[in-house]
């Protein structure tokens, strides 16, 4: 009985400690940025369809990569600054790039709350920026290096407006007239691009469509690097679902998948930018690494757009930029939704998580929420605690026995187990009834850190006064040591091992799992400590009944 619940304590113990060393990268500062000079290319497209053109995107990794591609410099043309009430982005009229792309709605932290949380760069280590563009078999076509001519310099959505449309002008020396538009909406973080066709020429015309991400990759230096939250690319296709593109995996593995429908994305923490094609298009999937760093994920049209002479002609896609907020997920192309990533627990935290937005729409608070989830998990497992906290107390009555056992046969080890055996079976207890509530609540444990990790909706959620920040660490550490002192208590309800050593152990681990949930999100320490003082009630209450003192 004492070694199984010290082997599971201890269980317990290396999980917590994963888990905050995961934390702890979460909250590491990012890398100082480097300065950023040159770019990449895309993947090579199939043959029976153009290539997409060399990718701008600057590197900061030249001088230490092997025989590197060629690659060319970011070109600028005019930076297009675009305001709506949810987006600050900016687009340069050199390739119609989105190369900077901010969230109004959420700040970059509750001390800078007038600072919008940057999700798109055109510099630095953090580079991560959207291209899109025409490809053709012949004649030219404007892609992302093509001089576009921009109507202004700043447009801003105005109250009352709804939509905001940015025209990029452009007419090939054939003759065909382009007109690239981003259309931002009031409300939404989706961005329709259109390129509209105009064919003055006697051919017919035929183009395809493509859209991809540049990105960096850094990887956070250090050791606390266990189970992160997912940073890479991923795609969802009809046939293969949901799958994570790793960046590391990229230059090992490029991809070249003809698919239909799906989109390409590219995940963070809390936030998500996705190319979303048309469902019903036969498109590429394809990836590709330049210099070790740089990234690309895309996809192209495989099916051309033709307009006849003199007529004209639309291509649509559109790009989600924004949070990875369940509720706006749901209404985009399918699969989205599962860019908020649980990881092997989501059969768990996926229905946590649903509770837990149904309570806190009756509540208003993300506090209160996990606090009543706490009392409904609690109620679920209350039969099978029961059981385990009756067979501690019966463990607990019979103290005395097992003492007098340790008296009796002193050192030898064989014989005072055979006797605890046999005692354990005169009095009908299973020794290993005890550690059930552990073994029951480490999945929960883990599928809720998830929840509280994963959920951009936790991001700067408050609780009641110190508490800013669900998903922040308690910045005066009030409820990690509350939360060691119920666990101080619930340790000296549960029977104490005979052994002197495995006693110092136990009365050790209430500091050290306090010392590990200083740095964990102040809600699922609240979890925890809610989750603790319920378990000491209902634990003294079926003591007293055993031990024959009800009250």
């Amino acid at each position: 009985m004492d070694n199984q619940r010290l082997f599971l304590f201890f269980a317990l113990a290396m999980v917590l400690m994963l888990i905050w060393q995961a934390w702890e990268q979460h909250n590491a500062p990012p890398p100082a940025p480097a300065p950023a000079t040159t770019t990449g290319t895309p993947a090579p497209a199939t043959s029976t369809s153009p290539s997409v053109p060399p990718a701008p995107v600057p590197s900061a990794a030249e001088a230490t990569t092997p025989t590197p591609k060629p690659v060319e410099a970011l070109v600028s043309g005019t930076r297009i600054q675009v305001r709506t009430d949810v987006i600050d982005a900016v687009i340069d009229s050199q390739g119609g790039d989105v190369r900077e792309l901010k969230l109004r709605q959420h700040p970059v932290s509750l001390d800078k709350p007038e600072e919008a949380f940057p999700l798109m760069r055109d510099a630095g280590p953090e580079l991560f920026i959207a291209q899109s563009g025409l490809i053709g078999l012949d004649g030219q076509y404007p892609n992302h290096k093509t001089p576009f001519t921009a109507e202004a310099s700043r447009y801003t959505l105005a109250d009352g407006q709804n939509e905001l449309r940015i025209p990029l002008s452009w007419r090939s020396a054939g003759g065909v007239q382009y007109t690239k538009t981003y259309i931002f909406r009031r409300g939404s973080y989706v961005v329709d691009v259109e390129f509209a066709v105009k064919n003055d020429t006697r051919r017919e015309w035929a183009g395809y469509l493509y859209g991809q991400f540049q990105r960096m990759h850094t990887p956070t230096s250090g050791i606390f690097n266990v189970v992160p939250s997912y940073t890479g690319g991923a795609i969802y296709t009809p046939e293969n679902k949901y799958e994570k593109i790793p960046l590391d995996e990229m230059a090992k593995q490029p991809l070249k998948r003809e698919v239909m429908g799906g989109w390409v994305a590219m995940l963070q923490h809390y936030f998500v930018g996705s190319w979303l094609p048309a469902k019903d298009g036969r498109n590429e999937f394809y990836t590709d690494v330049l210099d070790g760093t740089r990234h690309v994920l895309g996809f192209k049209n495989l099916t051309p757009t033709k307009v006849a002479p003199g007529a004209n002609g639309v291509i649509r896609a559109s790009l989600y930029a924004g949070p990875k907020e369940q509720e706006i997920l749901k209404k985009l192309p399918e699969g989205m939704d599962l860019t908020v990533d649980y990881g092997f627990l989501t059969v768990i935290s996926a229905p946590l998580f649903w509770l837990l937005a149904q309570i806190h729409r009756l509540l208003g608070n993300w506090g209160w929420a996990i606090i009543l989830l706490t009392v409904l998990i609690k109620a679920v497992f209350y039969p099978l605690s029961a059981a385990s906290y009756k067979s501690m107390a019966h463990m607990r009555k019979m103290a005395p026995k097992m003492k007098a056992l340790k008296e009796r046969f002193g050192d030898d080890r064989q014989k005072l187990n055979q006797a605890m055996m046999e005692l354990y079976k005169t009095e009908k207890i299973n020794p290993l009834g005890g550690c059930l509530p552990i073994v029951i609540q480490i999945p929960v444990f883990l599928a809720l850190y998830w929840v509280l990790l994963e959920s951009v909706e936790m991001r700067q959620a408050p609780w009641i006064l110190w508490i800013k920040d669900l998903s922040a660490q308690d910045p005066y550490y009030i409820l990690p040591i509350i939360m060691g002192a119920s666990m101080y208590i619930q340790q000296k309800l549960n029977p104490q091992p005979l052994d002197p050593i495995q006693q110092k152990v136990f009365m050790v681990l209430p500091f050290m799992f306090t010392a590990m949930f200083l740095f964990f999100p102040a809600g699922l320490v609240l979890y925890w400590t809610v989750n603790n003082i319920l378990s000491i009630a209902q634990q003294w209450r079926i003591t007293r009944i055993v031990e024959g003192k009800k009250t």
